[in-house]
C-alpha cells in the first residue's frame, strides 16, 4: 500500500514541474531576433523602407515588451532615419535597462547624450555674443531716431498741408528731403552758400535766422537764454519741434533777438 508521504512527495514534484513549465524564462537576444515581426522589420530595413521597419519593430514589442533587440532597432531608426530624438532616447534607455552589460552600452550612452543635446538646442535659443548684442542695440537706436525724424516730418507736412513726394532724395519714401533741419523744410540760412531772396518794393525783409546745433543736455529754455530770445519765439521758429524729444546734433532755427 502506497504511503501518504510518497503520494505527497509525488504531488509536490509534479506541481514544481508544472510551475517550471509555465513560468517565463529569460530569452536571449538571438531568440528575440527570431520573432516574426522582428524579422519583417529587418527585411524592411534592408529594403530601405524605414517607416515600415519602425512599424514592424513596434509590433514586435507588442508581442514581447521586453525585446531589447526591438528597442535597439527602434532607437537607431528614430535617431538617424526618421529623426524623433525623444522617442529614440526612450528606446535606447529601455535597451540599456534590459541589457545593462551589453558590449555597446557605452556607445549607446553617448548616443543618448548627443540626442539630449539636440533636444536642448531645439528648445533653448543660443545666447547672442557680446558683439552681436552691441550691433543689435545700435540698430535699434538708429531705427528709433529715424522713426522720430519721420514722425516729425509727417507732422510738419500735415501742418503745412503738403503732400509728401513719392521719390524723396532722403531715401525714405513719402518723406520730403531735409534742408539742414531735422524738423522739416523751412526758412534756413547758411553763411557761405545762402543768397537773399529778391526784395519786393515797399516790403521790409524779415530778419535773417540763425541756426544752433543741439548739444548733449541742452533744453529749449537754455538755448533761448543763450541767444537772448524768448522761448515762445524759438519754438515758433521751429514748427513741429518736440521739446521733450530733442536729438543731439539736431539743428534749430534761432530767431533774431
Amino acid at each position: 500500500m502506497i504511503s501518504f508521504r510518497r503520494i505527497r512527495n509525488a504531488f509536490v514534484v509534479l506541481l514544481a514541474a508544472t510551475l517550471a513549465g509555465c513560468l517565463p524564462t529569460g530569452s536571449s537576444q538571438r531568440d528575440e531576433e527570431k520573432e516574426a515581426h522582428f524579422q519583417t522589420g529587418r527585411a524592411r530595413v534592408n529594403g530601405m523602407d524605414y517607416g515600415g521597419a519602425i512599424e514592424a519593430f513596434q509590433k514586435a514589442l507588442e508581442v514581447n515588451p521586453h525585446s531589447s533587440a526591438a528597442h535597439f532597432e527602434l532607437g537607431w531608426l528614430l535617431a538617424d532615419k526618421q529623426p524623433d530624438p525623444a522617442a529614440a532616447i526612450y528606446h535606447y534607455e529601455q535597451y540599456l535597462a534590459l541589457r545593462p552589460a551589453a558590449d555597446n552600452a557605452e556607445t549607446i550612452r553617448q548616443h543618448i547624450f548627443r540626442l539630449k543635446q539636440d533636444l536642448a538646442k531645439a528648445v533653448l535659443p543660443l545666447p547672442a555674443t557680446p558683439g552681436v548684442q552691441r550691433q543689435m542695440e545700435q540698430l535699434m537706436e538708429t531705427n528709433r531716431r529715424l522713426q522720430v525724424a519721420l514722425d516729425e516730418l509727417r507732422d510738419e507736412c500735415a501742418r503745412r498741408g503738403l503732400i509728401p513726394p513719392t521719390n524723396s532724395p532722403s531715401g525714405i519714401v513719402g518723406v520730403p528731403p531735409l534742408s539742414g533741419s531735422a524738423v522739416g523744410p523751412g526758412p534756413q540760412t547758411n553763411a557761405k552758400n545762402s543768397r537773399p531772396a529778391p526784395l519786393t518794393p515797399g516790403v521790409t525783409p524779415p530778419p535773417p535766422l540763425r541756426t544752433h546745433k543741439i548739444q548733449a543736455g541742452e533744453t529749449p529754455s537754455a538755448i533761448a537764454k543763450k541767444y537772448n530770445v524768448k522761448l515762445e519765439a524759438l519754438m515758433a521758429a521751429n514748427p513741429g519741434l518736440n521739446a521733450k524729444r530733442l536729438q543731439v546734433g539736431q539743428t534749430l532755427n534761432v530767431p533774431a533777438s
